[in-house]
């Protein structure tokens, strides 16, 4: 066992011997030298990368920019763009998003009462148009104000494409808005209608078609508590209003029978 130690260990030095010669002849120890005299410092930047230093430029004067003689008297113009809503009405009330969180609820019973109201006021108007009630919600009169319409309504009597729709109210004053027909609501225009009006939770609409594209719309309101006096006359003024429209209408739709009455009878006496 000791033989063949020895025997191994004079074999590996015999080994090293000849490696250590070998290296010698193709010298390897001084090429590694070489190298490692060579190779730079991981600190120093390599001189390819280094930029020259330019010399420092002359700024020049600051001078006022030029501009023609026929707006060189007249401010600046100013590019800033603006939001415009093209239903805006002139004078109009400005809504508050910040209502969003103030928001108030008819009861049941004062909402019934106003539609209640609203139908009386609907069985008095002429049967000659089409009139339909519509009671106001929280999402017809705050946020997005979308007014959705009778879908029934809307396929027998308004027009099958989107159209521009005029509301006049009591005092004949005109709101445009636009009309989708595949909706069947009103959206823009109608914001301004609400907010003009001051419509709330509860308010009952009555809707009457009085043209193809226009409505007549009346407007019962809520805040009254049920069978107040106040409350009372509201409605008969809103009524008394319709029938007296009405009550035009018919007359002059008597004078125009009278007048084709007296013409037939004239040619008669002259045959």
């Amino acid at each position: 066992m000791v033989m063949a130690k020895a025997e191994y260990e004079e074999c590996r030095r015999k080994r090293v011997e000849e490696n250590m010669k070998r290296m010698e002849q193709l010298n390897l120890h001084k090429l590694s030298d070489s190298l490692k005299k060579k190779t730079p410092s991981p600190m120093m930047p390599s001189p390819a990368k280094v930029k020259p230093k330019l010399p420092p430029r002359d700024r020049l004067p600051l001078t006022p920019v030029r501009r023609s003689s026929r707006v060189a008297d007249k401010l600046p113009p100013n590019y800033k763009e603006y939001a415009l809503d093209p239903f805006e009405r002139p004078g109009r009330r400005v809504y508050n998003r910040r209502d969003l969180l103030n928001r108030v609820y008819a009861s049941d019973n004062d909402r019934m009462h106003a539609i209640q109201r609203a139908k009386e006021l609907e069985a008095s108007l002429d049967s000659e148009f089409p009139v339909f009630v519509k009671p106001m919600l929280q999402s017809h009169v705050t946020g997005g104000f979308w007014l959705g319409l009778p879908v029934h309504f809307c396929k027998i009597h308004l027009p099958h494409h989107d159209e521009m729709v005029m509301l006049v109210d009591e005092d004949n004053q005109t709101w445009e808005t636009k009309y989708l027909a595949l909706k069947t609501g009103l959206s823009g225009g109608w914001r301004g209608f609400s907010i003009d009006h001051e419509l709330v939770d509860g308010d009952a609409l009555v809707f009457q078609l009085i043209n193809p594209t226009t409505f007549k719309v009346y407007i019962i309101k809520v805040k009254c508590p049920e069978g107040s006096e106040e409350s009372n006359a509201e409605t008969e003024e809103v009524m008394d209003v319709a029938s007296s429209k009405e009550s035009e209408k018919k007359s002059k739709a008597g004078k125009r029978l009278q007048k084709k009455g007296s013409t037939k009878d004239k040619s008669v006496l002259s045959e």
